[in-house]
């Protein structure tokens, strides 16, 4: 649904009954003046019947479609899904007459295009723009579905039909600022004032996270203090590189979108893991004319939730099969178990340690934790994208 001068515009859906489903692509109006509905006929040809598509309105009253997802039925209990990727324009013909027609026109923009993907979300920017963020790409197995999702910007020039991506260019202001103070340390500090600075030993940071089913899980986390330090010409760049890309919101879909002031805000979403589907309640923001950095307004850990949890119901697991030794043997085995996951130590991150050496560092590690959560079933292109994903998560909570 989208608002369109003085009318509210829906487009398309679905229902799904047990034995059957059906998807639309009819267009409604609803007038904001005498609080009526109508159906429109616009002229042409307009998209095929789907869902999930989204809708956006240019300056010039028209109506912009873009994507959505269908599927129809192949043979008995089988199903063909299919992600749409075309785009549409709903325009207003004959306008200040009694009536307005509507017509539709199919476009074919320029540029860089979003690939394809469901469960995105946009939003009107500055500059006459519209954006996309997130979604999911969802591969179809034998006998289940794997999701990729994303958390990338696409921009849609709206005058200029042309599709562009999104990217962040970095607080260069900040790594100017970060270079001269480097260059007035090196010049003008004397070894007394380096003796001055007190001394940092490891610190302990503990959380809690909530999961779906109400478990409280405590993530103890064990930064390291400073190390010797490396020659800072060469790890100036590589430090520089990892302040841009410090931040961002983890890959979701149906996240909310709003644009105040030129600053876009993304909350919440979900994603799965396996079978499992977690709702995110995290808010983010970046300014839209910089690019530069996104920002944490509301901080959730949703990748450690995810491991750890799954960890947890295996710790469960574990313990039921132990309950045939009596209940003494019971109580011992759940306490160990839970001390166990209250005290696993992940890699810590060393001082001035860039995300890329960290993961070098650390990738097996990383690779053998998610390959007990996944399961010995999952595909090794899974078990390394969900490892490179919780230790990206944990390097960004440590820095």
């Amino acid at each position: 649904m989208v608002a369109c001068k003085r009318q509210l515009i829906i487009f398309g859906g679905f229902h799904e009954s047990a034995r059957d489903y059906i998807y639309y692509n009819d267009v409604y109006a609803f007038n904001l003046d005498s609080f009526t509905w109508s159906k429109l006929a616009p002229l042409g040809i307009g998209p095929t019947p789907r869902s999930g598509c989204q809708m956006v309105a240019n300056p010039e009253g028209s109506i912009i479609i873009y994507g959505g997802y269908s599927k129809q039925r192949i043979k008995k209990d089988v199903d063909k899904g299919t992600l749409h990727t075309d785009m549409f324009l709903l325009k207003v013909e004959g306008a200040g007459k009694e009536e307005d027609k509507w017509a539709w026109s199919r476009l074919n923009p320029s540029g860089v295009k979003p690939t394809p993907r469901s469960g995105f979300s946009v939003a009107i920017g500055p500059n006459n723009r519209s954006l996309l963020f997130g979604g999911v790409h969802d591969e179809e197995e034998e006998e289940s579905i794997e999701g990729d999702f994303f958390n990338d910007i696409y921009f849609y020039d709206l005058r200029k039909n042309r599709w562009f991506p999104g990217q962040l260019k970095g607080p260069k202001s900040e790594k100017r600022k970060r270079r001269r103070g480097r260059q007035a340390e090196a010049e003008g500090a004397s070894d007394e004032e380096i003796e001055k600075q007190p001394p940092q030993g490891p610190v302990e940071i503990v959380k809690e996270v909530v999961a779906e089913d109400g478990t409280v899980m405590t993530i103890k986390q064990v930064i390291s203090g400073p190390a010797e330090e490396k020659e800072r010409s060469e790890s100036e760049e590589e430090e520089d590189g990892a302040l841009c890309q410090q931040v961002e919101p983890c890959p979701r879909s149906n996240a909310m979108l709003a644009v105040k002031h030129g600053v876009l805000y993304v909350y919440g979403g979900m994603f799965e893991v396996g079978d499992r589907q977690f709702t995110l309640s995290d808010l983010y923001s970046i300014d839209l004319h910089k690019m530069e950095e996104w920002k944490v307004l509301v901080e959730m850990d949703p990748k450690a939730q995810e491991w750890l949890e799954e960890s947890e119901s295996d710790e469960e697991e574990d313990d039921k099969e132990g309950a045939e030794g009596g209940e003494e043997e019971q109580e011992s085995s759940e306490e160990e178990s839970e001390d166990e996951g209250e005290e696993e130590l992940h890699p810590s991150v060393q001082l001035d340690e860039s995300h890329a050496d960290y993961l070098a560092r650390t990738e097996q590690y990383w690779i053998k934790l998610a390959r007990s959560n996944v399961g010995p079933e999952a595909k090794e292109k899974k078990v390394v994208k969900v490892a490179l994903a919780m230790a990206k998560t944990f390097y960004e909570d440590s820095v």
